[in-house]
């Protein structure tokens, strides 16, 4: 009766105390692992036209801006669309005119894990302003641009022009060399920005083309148009490139005591919760014994 009582307290003792070891053990050193923040994702943006002009009334009295995109986009997006129109109040009665129309408009903004990226391509397109309702602004054949953001990697940009230009009704041979200046008696005067292009250590900007308008055509009740447009742009930023994790004795250059054990354990299909487990059995085993040694010096002087 009283070996009973003494020694299944002690098996139950041993068989808690192993199985709470057992269980918390990977549950602890999973729980000392670092965390680590999501890189940014990066950015990038596309445009085939974007206008800021100011248009003015033939009474001087009132200034009414034309600010319209065509195919703004921004990662991850993409979009085609080749007219646009546009109405003043004030110019031509109220009624829409055309801003743009293009055979081809596409604008395009992606962004993965590594790589943000915008494009751009416009062809056989025609620009139009208040008050000149046939004489185009611009015509080209075509006109692309691409800025591309890799992480860890210089960013790149580029735009190019293919084919002619012709502004004001004029043909023109824009360089990129400088800006390029028409003007044309009686109507204005236009300054082209032929591939601008811009980086740094993680963006990137190109633009196509660039105009920047003076137009006084006295037509359909508009003085002059002034202000800047821009015909296909592309931007993109790029995503933060993911640090490697580290530990402390790499981060002091010093090499782990144990590697020639663990390559060991690695071997025989050890993992790295081996040592703590194999050494709280052995503790727990210990700690067995004893407790079944105590309980037969107990259990000897009951009788």
């Amino acid at each position: 009766m009283n070996s009973n009582t003494f020694r299944m307290p002690a098996r139950r003792l041993a068989t808690v105390a192993t199985a709470t070891a057992l269980a918390a053990g990977p549950a602890a050193l999973a729980g000392t692992g670092p965390a680590h923040a999501t890189p940014d994702q990066g950015r990038a943006s596309a445009v085939v036209l974007r206008t800021g002009l100011d248009v003015a009334l033939l009474n001087r009295t009132v200034d009414v801006p034309l600010a319209v995109a065509l195919n703004e986009v921004q990662a991850p997006q993409s979009a085609q669309q080749t007219a646009l129109t546009a109405r003043l109040d004030g110019v031509d009665g109220g009624q829409p005119f055309s801003v743009l129309a293009a055979e081809v408009a596409d604008a395009k903004a992606t962004v993965t894990a590594g790589r943000a990226e915008g494009s751009t391509r416009l062809a056989h397109a025609e620009v139009h302003v208040p008050g000149l309702p046939l004489l185009s602004l611009v015509e080209l054949e075509g006109v692309t641009s691409k800025a591309t953001c890799e992480a860890g990697k210089p960013p790149a940009a580029s735009a190019n022009l293919l084919g002619a230009v012709t502004v004001l009704g004029k043909r023109v041979k824009v360089t990129t060399g400088g800006p390029t200046h028409v003007t044309v008696p009686g109507v204005g005067e236009v300054r082209l920005d032929l591939s601008r292009t811009a980086t740094t250590s993680r963006t990137a900007a190109a633009t196509a083309l660039e105009l920047t308008v003076s137009v006084n055509p006295a037509k359909l009740n508009v003085a002059e148009v002034t202000g800047t447009l821009t015909l296909a742009k592309a931007t993109c930023e790029a995503p933060l490139a993911p640090v490697p994790p580290t530990t402390p004795d790499e981060d002091h250059g010093v090499e782990p005591q144990g590697a020639p054990a663990e390559a060991n354990l690695a071997e025989t299909g050890g993992g790295s919760t081996t040592p703590y487990l194999a050494g709280g059995a052995l503790a727990l085993v210990l700690a067995g014994g004893g407790a079944v040694a105590l309980a037969r010096r107990r259990t000897r002087r009951t009788h």
